[in-house]
């Protein structure tokens, strides 16, 4: 069966997904009345970024956390296309490959000029059946993986992810996971930083020159590895996980936030809902751990969200848009539904009253960024 025959027998039409009454009526209503222009980048600068900062994290589509049915990504892509997302993050990491591939089956088939794509060098997969591998990944693993962030490992990276995602360019690379707190390479990310810094950062600018992207930087759940990277080479943009949130977000905000805008370097802000922790669901980022405090700030947060009539998942999302140094947010999706409401908080209007009580609660930081009222 042909491709769109099968996503339109399964549901997809784009009147069908805006009608499901799987969408609660405050998001439809939202993406017809409202707008992201708030949350278009500016244009300025001479470094690529986005268009829009409203993005879409391939993590769930590798089956992050749950093993996620084929057809249930897929639909969760097209509900983000539909409600106006053009940017859209993976990596050969997530499910070892198949979130690549469910990512590329729905937009190989869009003009490459509508949409910014990125995914994410460091890892060269390797065929292997019932690779056992624990932790996030879950369902059949059909590779393993060896670390490699030489040149040649750069490039190679780069033209499997293309073969894998169907497509014949991308617009960022993000050198991925080589920071202090990856296990694998047991303390010693700096030597791992060391062959990156005289292979894989030469090798991204080569192919920027290229043409063959228009970006690139680091993709890490820590801010020291941006930071050495700004000292030692000429990246473009970099994607922060787990490191600006309503949760946390003192140390991207004020040591990273001004060295990148020093250099016009803008922002990807990963994990904003610290996966799943903001919007409901019953954990926090990726190890299984709840820090000391969270789930105290988070039903703080809920308080002050209850007394506005605010959602918290929206000014989640808002808030780590806000910065003018943020070109993109990704909060990740495998339904419809999760994809269709993080679009529409995006568009929603919160009252500048809630990010006042968040200051004087001392919820977040005095001079953190807000959207405008």
């Amino acid at each position: 069966m042909e491709r769109r025959t099968f996503l339109k027998n399964s549901g997809l039409a784009a009147a069908g997904l805006m009608a499901s009454s799987a969408v609660p009526a405050f998001a439809s209503q939202l993406l017809k009345e409202n707008s992201m222009e708030q949350f278009e980048n500016t244009g300025l600068g001479k470094r690529f970024r986005p268009k829009n900062k409203s993005g879409f994290g391939g993590v769930a589509l590798g089956n992050g956390f749950n093993a996620n049915p084929d057809i249930e990504c897929l639909q969760s892509i097209e509900a983000a296309w539909n409600a106006g997302v053009r940017y859209f993050d993976t990596s050969p990491w997530y499910g070892l490959g198949l979130s690549e591939h469910r990512m590329g089956l729905f937009l190989k088939d869009k003009k490459r000029d509508e949409f910014t794509l990125s995914t994410k060098i460091g890892r060269i997969l390797k065929p292997h059946d019932d690779f056992k591998l624990d932790g996030l990944w879950k369902g059949k693993l059909n590779f393993s993986y060896d670390y490699d962030y030489s040149a040649a490992g750069a490039r190679k990276s780069v033209e499997d992810s293309l073969q894998r995602l169907g497509v014949a360019s991308l617009d960022i690379v993000f050198i991925h996971d080589l920071s202090p707190d990856n296990k694998d390479m047991k303390g010693d990310w700096e030597k791992y930083f060391d062959i990156a810094a005289k292979g894989a950062m030469p090798e991204l600018i080569k192919m920027r020159e290229e043409g063959l992207i228009k970006g690139w930087g680091f993709g890490v759940n820590t801010i020291e590895p941006i930071l050495k990277a700004i000292e030692v080479s000429d990246p473009d943009i970099f994607l922060s996980a787990c490191q600006y949130s309503l949760i946390h977000h003192k140390d991207d905000l004020n040591k990273v936030f001004p060295k990148a805008a020093e250099k016009d370097i803008s922002i990807v802000v990963g994990a904003p809902l610290c996966a799943g922790f903001l919007s409901g669901k019953d954990r926090y980022l990726y190890n299984g751990d709840f820090p000391a405090g969270v789930k105290e700030k988070l039903a703080s947060l809920q308080r002050v969200a209850n007394n506005h009539k605010v959602d918290v998942r929206t000014a989640a999302l808002q808030f780590a848009a806000a910065p003018e140094v943020v070109s993109g947010v990704i909060p990740g999706a495998h339904t419809v539904k999760q994809a269709q409401e993080n679009a529409a908080s995006f568009k929603a209007k919160i009252p500048a009253g809630f990010w006042a009580e968040l200051k004087k609660e001392k919820l977040i930081e005095e001079n953190a960024p807000v959207p405008k009222g």
